[in-house]
């Protein structure tokens, strides 16, 4: 897997997480006006590993 900092066509900076058969699976979801910003960001999801999981469902139901 790789994460990809790249430029949107507005110019702005934002990242994306490939894997190996080169599909997406995660994108920042927002555009930095900074790369240090950006960076940031994949930090964050980097160190989520201990996040929890919530079924969602279970709270809709």
């Amino acid at each position: 897997m790789r994460y990809e900092l790249y430029r949107d066509a507005g110019g702005q900076w934002r990242w994306r997480l490939r894997v190996q058969n080169g599909n997406v699976i995660a994108d920042s979801g927002e555009s930095y006006v900074r790369r240090e910003d950006c960076e940031r960001g994949i930090e964050l999801v980097k160190g989520s590993a201990e996040a929890s999981v919530v079924d969602m469902t279970a709270k809709i139901a």
